[in-house]
């Protein structure tokens, strides 16, 4: 059963015969934009923000936003230090950061399990708030990855109620916003949740209170705005008891109410929320370099390749996502061997063996999106192997073929020599225990006098509050005894934790070192054993 692959995508080119397009690409391979594409568009962490869900009285995307928010105060665009950077993580004990919410969001971002070595508690924050507004009815907003984890606390600079306008102006400045983007921001923030009682006793002053919401709906929209010029509103940082804590009608009127004058428009409302937000999240320390941003999938996205050796057989395994569903469609991968040889009209190509429906997340969805995954399963010769692997693509409709070649250098297979097994690994499941670990087993193209060692990142932290870190381990494998050596290929084998979800492979082979980063262990569903 496939699981979450691992995506890898695809340059059209008109290098070999065929039409070349364009299509939103880079040169493969690229696991890190690859991940989020795969994250943003066919992950899991939408499912909690789907529908704009209730939680405590408020709403599990107001909470999202509202942590990215708090990340990012950190940034000093002075000295360009701090940013959205997971540094909240550290600083859950400042009354600027309180509340559950802080401590709920950072338990749904653990508990999905998709941090990964590029991809880390940063990334998924920021993901966190493209999914919630997106998921109460706002912009889509276009997802960048590529920041940098904190491994300590930022400097406490979150905006209070309780300040002055020219405060509030210069925390803003410091984080890179003007006056006016301030008041769009805070607008575009304040659409969403509210201000919980037991959080802020000094705002929230009726004990009987538990939440006071910033306007009369839950979605992403332009009610906090009409109501407030419209002197209805209930927002407490309006028209609370308390006039220090009034911070909202501070903002607000301090250009004299030309801005949310501006945001009556709806269109111009969740435009220009879209882009303060999209700032936001992006607001990273100098330094870090995020990925060109995702507003529509890459057309062409392909997996693997994932090997295994058995009874004179190498196998590679791998699939191809096309963009648009078209039941005639045939998609045919191609190979050539390890000197560069293409194979005569009996070998070297093979025809997709399975074609699956991609579903893809709630943003997907909105954007109409539809696409097929097709699924290889090549017999390669071991003795001449595979150095690169392309596709055609035939829609059958009178059209030329297309030819998804990674601009003409094709997908090109580094190393042969050391791999995970995918046919011999196994997913193990103790049954009076029920715990369960991954038996890995790396195939070697050398003797038992091979060493190999794996690095394993396991998303899953052992820890029950933040911060919330992945664990990694380097261990050596063994000799697998269960798998004894043939066709000139030898065994190695550790088990390792059932969460890890990528891992460095490195080997000696004969004095030779080979290495193969990131592979990702859901790449194929290894077989379940029960023991």
């Amino acid at each position: 059963m496939l699981q979450s692959p691992r995506v890898l995508y695809a340059i059209v080119s008109s290098g070999l015969a065929g039409v070349a397009y364009s299509f939103p690409t880079f040169q493969w391979p690229n696991p890190q934009l690859a991940y989020a594409d795969n994250q943003l568009y066919e992950g899991v962490l939408d499912i909690l923000a789907q529908n704009c869900p209730a939680r405590d009285n408020t709403t599990i995307n107001a909470e999202w936003l509202r942590i990215a928010y708090h990340d990012m105060s950190t940034h000093d665009v002075d000295d360009g230090t701090g940013g959205l950077d997971a540094s909240i993580q550290y600083e859950l004990d400042r009354p600027q950061n309180i509340g559950q919410g802080m401590f709920d969001s950072l338990n749904d971002f653990k508990a999905f399990d998709i941090l990964a070595p590029f991809f880390g508690m940063a990334d998924t924050i920021a993901l966190g708030a493209v999914f919630a507004v997106a998921g109460c009815g706002g912009p889509l907003i276009p997802f960048s990855a590529g920041r940098v984890d904190a491994t300590e606390a930022g400097p406490a600079t979150v905006p209070e109620p309780q300040q002055d306008l020219a405060s509030h102006t210069e925390a803003f400045r410091r984080q890179g916003f003007t006056p006016i983007e301030m008041i769009g921001l805070v607008a575009c923030g304040h659409t969403l949740g509210g201000v919980r009682q037991v959080d802020f006793p000094l705002v929230v002053t009726d004990p009987e209170d538990v939440l006071q919401t910033f306007d009369t709906t839950i979605d992403f929209d332009n009610a906090v705005v009409s109501e407030y010029l419209q002197n209805t509103t209930q927002n407490i940082l309006v028209v609370g008891p308390n006039v220090t804590t009034r911070s909202d009608f501070r903002i607000f009127s301090s250009d004299g109410n030309e801005t949310m004058q501006s945001f009556l428009s709806s269109n111009t409302f969740n435009e220009t929320c879209g882009n303060l937000i999209q700032r936001m999240i992006n607001t990273v320390p100098s330094g870090v370099t995020l990925t060109q941003p995702i507003s529509e999938p890459f057309d062409y996205v392909v997996a693997g390749p994932s090997f295994s050796y058995r009874n004179g057989t190498l196998s590679m395994v791998t699939h191809l996502r096309v963009m648009t569903d078209n039941p005639s469609r045939t998609v045919t991968m191609l190979w050539a061997d390890r000197q560069g040889s293409f194979c005569p009209s009996t070998g070297c190509t093979t025809p997709s063996t399975d074609n699956l429906q991609v579903f893809f997340t709630f943003i997907g969805t909105i954007q109409g999106l539809t696409a097929d995954r097709y699924v290889f399963n090549a017999t390669i010769d071991p003795t001449t192997s595979i150095s690169k692997f392309w596709f055609e693509i035939n829609e059958n409709d009178g059209s030329d073929p297309i030819i998804v070649d990674n601009g003409g250098s094709g997908f090109v297979v580094e190393q042969d020599s050391v791999f995970v097994d995918n046919g011999r690994s196994e997913n193990v499941f103790v049954s009076p225990s029920f715990t369960d670990f991954i038996k890995v087993v790396v195939g070697v193209r050398g003797d038992a006098s091979s060493s190999v060692a794996i690095t394993t990142f396991d998303p899953n932290s052992d820890a029950t509050t933040p911060p919330y870190l992945p664990t990694i381990t380097t261990t050596n494998l063994q000799l697998d005894d269960s798998n004894p050596a043939e066709g000139g290929f030898t065994f190695f084998t550790a088990n390792i934790s059932g969460s890890v979800n990528f891992v460095n492979i490195s080997g000696n082979v004969g004095g030779v070192s080979y290495t193969e980063e990131n592979y990702d262990m859901s790449v194929v569903g290894f077989p379940f054993v029960t023991v």
